[in-house]
């Protein structure tokens, strides 16, 4: 029997195998917009456990299950036995008895790999504080079928140190572009994940230099889900950190501009450059499904 494969973040799996993945991903986006059915997954079973709230995640993977001919179950703590103490090595072994995959969207990033170690299934990261390689799965999809092979490219991160900025320091490494990360001194991200990427990422403190000519710029919100009683003193510490039509005129020409959602207009960045010609948010988002898809049958079939 094969060993099971989790996908707890990026580094789970090899270059090769992300990159079939986003490949794959794309395909199954075209056979989706062409109304062309691929029950890949019949009869399998997902169960989503959620302890974060979530709109793109839960609507991707229940969607996706769909279309692969499968199904999706939606579990909070409040409606089993985890919100009620039961021990998550415990849950563990019981859910991944009865489900063919199991998503898991949370806090803390122990939790997580809690769970996989008395899994007998399959587990997705579908968000931890520490790093969310879904969002990447699709940000590197997105950015491949609007300009081709990212590596070798430069991306700028503008904003906090977190785990979205986690997983674009993951990213480069397994996807090999440069990464320059414009935090505030006090936001930088995890020191040995940095570490590790060696010289593929480096800190720019000025974030009108940490643009200059980069391929693709990043931001997120500056506030996440269990900060809003640092609200006020986070967006003091941002200020300047917000991504402008002026910073994304010292990035290159043919730069585009990625946000993972959901977005505050005006504050991490101007209102109308979502909108802009050269942001992809919408498809970005839109690729969460296809690219966790994709996923699924790496994982699956």
């Amino acid at each position: 029997m094969a060993s099971i494969r989790h996908f707890l973040t990026l580094l789970d799996l090899s270059s090769d195998e992300l990159n079939a993945i986003i490949d794959r991903a794309s395909e199954l986006k075209r056979l989706q917009h062409a109304h062309k059915p691929h029950a890949t997954l019949s009869g399998r079973v997902l169960g989503m456990v959620f302890e974060k709230s979530s709109t793109r995640t839960r609507v991707s993977f229940e969607a996706g299950m769909a279309q692969l001919g499968g199904a999706a179950l939606f579990l909070s703590p409040r409606d089993t036995q985890l919100g009620r103490g039961e021990p998550i090595e415990d849950t563990a072994r019981v859910l991944s008895r009865m489900l063919d995959c199991v998503m898991i969207r949370t806090f803390e990033h122990e939790k997580l790999e809690r769970f996989a170690e008395y899994s007998q299934v399959p587990v997705i990261n579908g968000l931890t504080d520490l790093v969310h390689p879904c969002q990447l799965l699709a940000d590197m999809q997105t950015y491949r079928e609007h300009r081709g092979d990212i590596a070798g490219r430069t991306v700028t991160w503008v904003g906090d140190g977190n785990n979205m900025c986690h997983s674009y320091i993951n990213a480069a490494r397994r996807f090999g572009f440069s990464l320059r990360i414009a935090c505030p001194e006090g936001f930088d991200p995890d020191g040995e994940i940095l570490a590790a990427a060696g010289d593929r990422c480096e800190i720019v403190r000025d974030p009108m230099s940490a643009v200059e000519k980069a391929d693709l710029v990043v931001t997120d919100t500056w506030v996440s889900m269990g900060q809003e009683e640092e609200k006020k003193q986070r967006e003091t510490s941002f200020a300047g950190f917000r991504v402008t039509h002026s910073m994304m005129e010292q990035a290159s020409p043919d730069a585009l501009f990625m946000h993972c959602l959901p977005a505050y207009r005006g504050l991490e960045v101007d209102a109308d450059i979502l909108d802009a010609p050269d942001s992809v948010v919408w498809e970005e988002a839109e690729n969460r499904l296809h690219a966790q898809k994709a996923l699924l049958e790496f994982l699956l079939a």
